[in-house]
């Protein structure tokens, strides 16, 4: 039985209506309210299979219509009850504009029950602005909705891999959707965790001894916290992958052990690379760089919203705070949206970063192609 009582319901979500009046009753709310603006740049459907996610995301919602303005869907589906139904909420979200006008977004939320995947596409998208982009945050482990017929509607996926039991078999699915759907833009949650802290580190090696030195490095070390050791492997491939560093000949291609991964730079030295984990540390809470001549390091408290930069280089030292990325995952997904961009940068990290991790295969059972 569910913990969640059609006044939950209301109170989050708003007035609920009959599917087939969704739109009707959206315009009625526009007219009973003249003194405010329906504003939208992009469609954003917010989903997850938990139980009274729905009700949570409302409140996200409202968070990121004050950065963006949107029509908003909220999808929440229960495949394991045996029942079809389906279920319809509208209301709007609204924040003063110069301090005069209300700035409004729409927001219709669905809940689902029963074999979900013809009706996700032909009724709940249905109610998308046509005209405009598709943002997709889909919330926990992937399931088979996630197929063809629905991916090849998105324009930017939006995940976070820290939820995921099995990342290597939910990565294998995403390259996959990357490889079939060039223009879509996948958006990992995990990876814009550590975007303050690539920021700092490439601003670290801007410096010209640290940059003469980074050919010479003989230690990266990362440390993570427990739920967010994709972001720190991902951290990870991003220095691979810019450096043009190779996996060790000499030791094997198949060397990491544990949390050990060993490199060979373009000047041929070998670099050992360490992935730690504390649970009591911030999600990526430091990555330190060493040569002979210098060390680089970039660390954050837990809960700090500040970043500690650091190079010793014998005589030559800097000291300094840099901003930190926000924990909050609704703040996270802002702030990607706000820079916007095609993630090139993404895709091109992803293989290697899929090799660290071991992905190999497909990912049938995961998602379905049809």
């Amino acid at each position: 039985m569910s913990d969640y009582t059609d006044e939950d319901y209301a109170i989050a979500l708003g007035k609920e209506v009959p599917i087939a009046e969704v739109d009707r009753e959206l315009r009625l709310l526009w007219e009973e309210d003249k003194a405010s603006t329906n504003a939208s740049l992009i469609n954003l459907a917010v989903y997850s299979e938990q139980e009274g996610a729905i009700i949570r995301n409302s409140e996200l919602v409202q968070a990121i219509t004050r950065e963006h303005a949107c029509r908003a869907l909220l999808i929440g589906i229960d495949r394991d009850n045996p029942r079809a139904s389906i279920r319809a909420w509208i209301t709007a979200h609204c924040h003063l504009s110069q301090g005069r006008k209300s700035v409004c977004c729409e927001q219709i939320a669905f809940q689902l029950t029963g074999k979900a995947t013809g009706r996700l596409r032909n009724t709940v998208f249905a109610h998308l602005s046509s005209d405009l982009p598709l943002v997709f945050w889909w919330q926990g482990e992937l399931s088979p909705i996630f197929s063809e017929r629905l991916y090849s509607l998105i324009d930017r996926f939006v995940f976070d891999s820290s939820d995921w039991s099995e990342p290597a078999a939910s990565f294998r699915c995403i390259e996959q959707v990357m490889a079939d759907e060039k223009d879509l833009l996948p958006m990992d949650v995990e990876w814009t965790r550590s975007y303050q802290i690539r920021h700092a580190i490439a601003g670290l090696f801007d410096d010209p001894m640290a940059a003469a030195a980074l050919e010479h490095l003989r230690t990266i070390r990362i440390i993570v916290h427990p739920d967010h050791q994709m972001a720190g492997l991902q951290l990870l491939a991003w220095i691979i992958q810019r450096t043009g560093w190779s996996r060790s000949l000499v030791l094997g291609l198949d060397t990491e052990h544990g949390g050990t991964y060993y490199f060979e730079t373009t000047e041929g030295s070998d670099v050992t690379a360490t992935l730690e984990t504390n649970s009591a540390g911030a999600p990526v809470s430091l990555i330190e760089m060493t040569s002979p001549q210098c060390t680089a390091r970039v660390a954050r408290e837990e809960g700090s919203a500040y970043l500690h930069q650091q190079l010793d280089a014998g005589s030559h030292q800097i000291d300094r705070c840099t901003p930190a990325n926000s924990d909050d995952p609704a703040e996270l997904v802002m702030n990607q949206l706000s820079r916007g961009g095609k993630n090139t940068l993404y895709r091109s990290m992803m293989p290697v970063f899929l090799e660290l991790l071991g992905a190999e295969g497909d990912c049938a059972g995961v998602i379905s192609t049809r």
